[in-house]
This record gives C-alpha cells, sequence and structure tokens, in this order.
C-alpha cells in the first residue's frame, strides 16, 4: 500500500507557492491579492487565503505531543470535556429537582449562581440533596465576600456525607478584578482575601477557587488576541502576588480556573485556546513549580454574548454551534453553550434543551471528544496558534511593563482599551464589515420583536444596591445593540415606512441593487416594495406615489443614472426622498442637482438608517 501511495503521488509534479500565487494572481485579473484575499483578522495580523507545509518550518507547536509540556495539543491523552449548564438559584428545592432532572439528560457539570447572602448550610444542603459530587463537576458563583464561608460549607456537607473529597471536582468562582472591571471599584487590597480562600480551597483538593474570567473580556467586544493577552496577564498576576504573600507557586496554579468566553471566528478560536495552554504552561514554568501538572490550564469554554442578537434570535443556535466546536476541537476542559433565547428572556425548557444538545451533538453523533486535538497538523490553525500566541504574548508583556493586570484594571485602563475594542467593533458591523446575519444583513423582513423582550439589564449579584463607579468599568453593549435600538424605534413608533424600489434599465443591475437595497432598508424594520421593472422613470415615480412610499430607490445601472436620477429626482418633486442604489462616476455631477442620498457597499448603514428615521420622525 505505501509503495502504491508512493507511486500515485510521484505522478503529480510538485507545485511551488510561487506558482500558486501566479495562478491565483491570473485569475484575478489584475484585482490586487493582498486587497481581494488576505484577510484582516482584526487580531493584529493578516492571514492568507492559503498556507503550506514551508510556513511550518521552525514551529514549535507542530513537535510537542499531547498531554505533554507545553501542553498546545491539549492537558490531557483524550479528548472529552464536561458538559456544563448553569442554575440561577432563586429557590434551593427548585434548583436542586432541576439539576437532577438535567442531570439525566446529559449534563456533567452544574454552575450554580446563588446571592451572597442566601449562602448557608441548610440552603447548600438542600441544593446538593441526591447529587453525588464525586460523579458530577460542581461549580459555584456567588458575591465574592462570601466565597471563603462557601468553600467551607462545602468541605464540611461532603465530609459529613462520607465522600472522597481527592475525588470532588469542582469550582468556586473568586474572582478580586471583579469589582474595577464591572463594578468600577478598585480593588487594590484583594491579597489577603484571596490568602483565605485559598486557604479554605486547601479542603478541596481538586476544586479551583481562584477565576480569571476572561469570558467578561470577549462578551464586552474584545479582540481574540487581546482576550488571551489580559487573560494571560490576570492569571500571572494572581500567581505573582499569592506566591509574595509566601504560597507555593504549584499550589496557587492549581487552583486557577480560566473562563473564556468563544466567538463565531471558527479556526481563530481554535488557535486562541491552543496558544493559551502553551503560553500559560511557558509562565508557570518561569516560577520554577515543583511538577509540571502545575503548568497545565484548566479551561472552561462559554460561548459569546456579545453576538447573539433578538432579531432572527435562532440564528443564535448557528452562532454558539459554530463556538462550541472551536472549543471541543480545541480540547477545553468544560463547555457552556448558551441558550439562543437568554439575552430577551428568561430560558425556557425548549431552549435550554436545544443548548444541552449542541453539545450532545457533538459528542454522539461527531465524535469530537474520541480524536486528540484533531485540528493538528492544519497549516492554517498551526499558524493562527503561533500568530495569536506572538500578538497575545505581546500584549502580556506590556500589561506586565506598566504595573501587571491588577494596576491597569483599578486605573482603568484594560476598560479602555476593551472598551475601544467593542467601539471599533460597532463601526464594523454599522458598515458591514462585521456581519451579524439577520440584524445588520438579511434581515427577517415582517420581524417584530418588541413582545418578546422579556428581560432586563442584570443586577446586582450581592442582592445589594451597586454604588456609583469609580472608574471605567466595561461597557457589554452587543454587537447587534444599536442596529436593534433603531429597528426597535420603528417598531414603537407605530409607523411602517415604504421604501419603494424603482427598478429601470439594465435588468442584472436593477435586480442586484434592488435586493440590495431591500435588505438595507428592511434592517431599521421597513416594508420594502420591489418591483419587476419600469419602462419610464415617470411611471415608476407615480407607481411609488400610488403605494404611499415615504423613500423611493432609483435601481438600475451607472451608465444609466447620469440620464434616470434627474428624470426621476424632478418627477419625485420631493415629494418623498429619493435614494439613488450606488455610486455611479456621476454621483458629483448629480448632487449639483440635489440628489444627495446613495446608499452601497461603502455606506455605514446604522448611520444612514438613523438619519432616515429623524427624516421620517421616528425617535
Amino acid at each position: 500500500m505505501a509503495e502504491l501511495k508512493e507511486k500515485l503521488f510521484s505522478e503529480f509534479a510538485p507545485v511551488s507557492t510561487e506558482d500558486w500565487v501566479a495562478k491565483i494572481t491570473a485569475d484575478l485579473k489584475g484585482a490586487p491579492f493582498e486587497k481581494k484575499l488576505v484577510w484582516k483578522t482584526g487580531e493584529g495580523f493578516n492571514a492568507n487565503p492559503f498556507y503550506r507545509l514551508e510556513d511550518l518550518e521552525g514551529l514549535k507547536t507542530t513537535t510537542s505531543l499531547p498531554g505533554e509540556f507545553p501542553y498546545v495539543r491539549g492537558t490531557k491523552k483524550d479528548n472529552d470535556w464536561y458538559v456544563r449548564q448553569n442554575i440561577e438559584v432563586t429557590c434551593f428545592k427548585a434548583a436542586n429537582e432541576k439539576a437532577l432532572d438535567i442531570l439525566n439528560k446529559g449534563v456533567t457539570s452544574l454552575g450554580f449562581i446563588i446571592k451572597g447572602d442566601e449562602v448557608s448550610a441548610e440552603n447548600i444542603a438542600t441544593l446538593l440533596n441526591g447529587i453525588c459530587p464525586e460523579c458530577v463537576e460542581l461549580n459555584f458563583n456567588t458575591c465574592l465576600c462570601k466565597a471563603e464561608k462557601l468553600i467551607g460549607i462545602l468541605a464540611e456537607y461532603f465530609t459529613s456525607k462520607g465522600v472522597d473529597l481527592t475525588k470532588c471536582a469542582g469550582s468556586v468562582n473568586y474572582d478580586p478584578f471583579k469589582k474595577p472591571l464591572i463594578k468600577g471599584h478598585k480593588n487594590e487590597n484583594w491579597v489577603e482575601a484571596a490568602s483565605a480562600v485559598l486557604k479554605a480551597g486547601e479542603a478541596l483538593p481538586k476544586y479551583k477557587v481562584l477565576a480569571v474570567n476572561a469570558f467578561e473580556l470577549n462578551n464586552a467586544g474584545a479582540y481574540i488576541s487581546q482576550e488571551l493577552g489580559y487573560a494571560l496577564a490576570w492569571g500571572n498576576e494572581l500567581l505573582a502576588k499569592l506566591t509574595d504573600a509566601g504560597f507555593d507557586v504549584t499550589e496557587v496554579a492549581k487552583k486557577i480556573k480560566f473562563n473564556f468566553g468563544i466567538s463565531s471566528n471558527y479556526f481563530m478560536e481554535i488557535a486562541k485556546f491552543r496558544a493559551a495552554r502553551w503560553l500559560w504552561a511557558e509562565i508557570v514554568a518561569a516560577y520554577k513549580p515543583s511538577c509540571n501538572c502545575a503548568c497545565k490550564m484548566n479551561v472552561h469554554a462559554q460561548t459569546s454574548q456579545w453576538n447573539m442578537t433578538v432579531y432572527d434570535a435562532h440564528v443564535n443556535l448557528l452562532r454558539s454551534q459554530t463556538e462550541a466546536m472551536s472549543a471541543a476541537i480545541a480540547g477545553v476542559d468544560s463547555i457552556t453553550v448558551r441558550p439562543f433565547d437568554e439575552i430577551f428572556e428568561t430560558p425556557d425548557d425548549f431552549s435550554e434543551r436545544i443548548a444541552r444538545n449542541q453539545q450532545l451533538l457533538l459528542k454522539e453523533e461527531c465524535h469530537l471528544d474520541k480524536v486528540v486535538d484533531p485540528a493538528a497538523g492544519s497549516y492554517s490553525v498551526e499558524v493562527f496558534t503561533n500568530s495569536i500566541a506572538d500578538v497575545a504574548w505581546k500584549l502580556f508583556l506590556e500589561t506586565e511593563e506598566k504595573g501587571g493586570f491588577g494596576a491597569l484594571a483599578n486605573a482603568g485602563e484594560i476598560q479602555a482599551a476593551v472598551n475601544a475594542s467593542n467601539a471599533a467593533r460597532h463601526k464594523a458591523i454599522a458598515t458591514r464589515r462585521e456581519v451579524l446575519l439577520g440584524t445588520n444583513q438579511f434581515p427577517n423582513f415582517t420581524e417584530v420583536a418588541a413582545e418578546k423582550i422579556k428581560r432586563d439589564g442584570a443586577s446586582c449579584s450581592c442582592g445589594h444596591a451597586c454604588s456609583e463607579a469609580e472608574i471605567a468599568t466595561l461597557g457589554f453593549d452587543r454587537g447587534a445593540s444599536e442596529f436593534e435600538s433603531l429597528r426597535l424605534a420603528t417598531e414603537k413608533s407605530g409607523k411602517t415606512p415604504k421604501a419603494f424600489m424603482l427598478t429601470i434599465g439594465n435588468l442584472a443591475m436593477r435586480l442586484a441593487r434592488s435586493q440590495f437595497s431591500c435588505n438595507f432598508f428592511a434592517c431599521a424594520g421597513y416594508k420594502t416594495i420591489d418591483n419587476l421593472g419600469f419602462d419610464t422613470v415617470e411611471e415608476g415615480i407615480e407607481a411609488a406615489l400610488a403605494a404611499g412610499a415615504e423613500i423611493v430607490v432609483l435601481c438600475s445601472s451607472d451608465d444609466e443614472y447620469a440620464e434616470l436620477a434627474p428624470a426621476a429626482f424632478k418627477a419625485l418633486d420631493g415629494r418623498a426622498e429619493f435614494v439613488v442604489a450606488g455610486a455611479p462616476a456621476c454621483m458629483e455631477d448629480l448632487k449639483a442637482l440635489g440628489i444627495d442620498q446613495f446608499v452601497n457597499v461603502k455606506s455605514n448603514v446604522l448611520e444612514t438608517l438613523q438619519a432616515f428615521n429623524a427624516k421620517l420622525g421616528i425617535n
């Protein structure tokens, strides 16, 4: 068989990279290669349209093995992961019943969100009744000031049940930087409290009690390399300060859990998790731990909220599915898939079941848990792993040079940097350089969403009123938020503006531009009226006015606009807004005639539609 393969391949002459580029350049017919095919990632590096074996030369990631330092290919020699579902605890008995129910439906990890003032031995006993802590990963999120108490209660409860504490896996989410990042309050003296939590955590050997909640950066719109770079600095801050406080580095490192977000940037996310394990292993190794096992990064991944949408909400299922696949292929330790409807209502049984099944399909149908690091050897993923590692490492070093993650978080600099990325990504969405299907591109023309929004912003997890922020906080405006506000304003106004497509002239161009324009104006919730074509502009204008159109969009070819646009503009005579679809060469001449509204691929869709709403009296 080997001889047959060798003979088969020997019949094909090797093709050099130069030959590939030459062929691609010829096919582009003069269009610049860099502009047309090189991907501007936003991560601080560009991605080529193809990679070859020669691109892997000298890369360290290709020589490592699963379960071996520096753990690029995984911290274990299998690829199984915990399927986690979170439960917001409002009634401990009801939460227990729900937990027992979903444990029979494929969940292997539970996440309990508990108000701080409800942390008590009695409530925890009620919550965990009938749940085997040796068989299920248990994770707890509560007020920072109650974390130490909660750990003690858990240890006492497990001991009272005769449980082997060395077999209990889970976490208590103690994050000292939640205060500056989320609440806007400095937390410069966190080491003493964190030390107490770490001490309490000794009673539960396999519990992670220190959290790096990098998912917050993801949900605030951070770029992938930015999330990773700051996460490394975040983890190093815990290592540095707690080892200075007298703890052994091995002890501290083994108690840290990294909670990452997952964006829909499929291959980049696979690369992020591989790079994360590698870089974290190198950081911990620099502290000279007593064993390499301390260098293993424990990673929980949860699908992103930043790119979830209210309109066409079922598309959230597509986004979260690719996100879960990225994390599973990359070999994380546990995954939470967020229900598709959680941003606008309390998830129901259906949406929670679908979220669980999204992971179960990856295991039972795709068998991703049976293959270790399936992305290994992929030229693009290996290159992306190294590229993201380079950018993230530079950010890590820059953060350390400025005083470390804690100092920058307390000064508001981390928040400012992430918020700047959020603003840049919102601009990219406004101009459709970043697409949210169903929101800023290809919207559902007839959908209304105002009545289905039943969820307000989250309150303080402690159940107490939050005091005014003293430093900048992370902004959590989702990518779709501005388009949703725009469309909701249209819905709530009681008006349904009509955008009429005056299609005329060149058949191919008028069809393409009417389709583009219909999608454009539907993003604001306008009713769009397409047409097969008119013989004269006067006929089209008459039909538009008869239809009650507030906006008339001329759809034709660039060559024909010089004649058709002035004629249509004159015939309309100010009785509706007049728009030209495209960016014709005669644009300046048309502007001189008073035609000043154009929509095309370079338009800022959001600002253009906001301006139309204002003109139409929609606030």
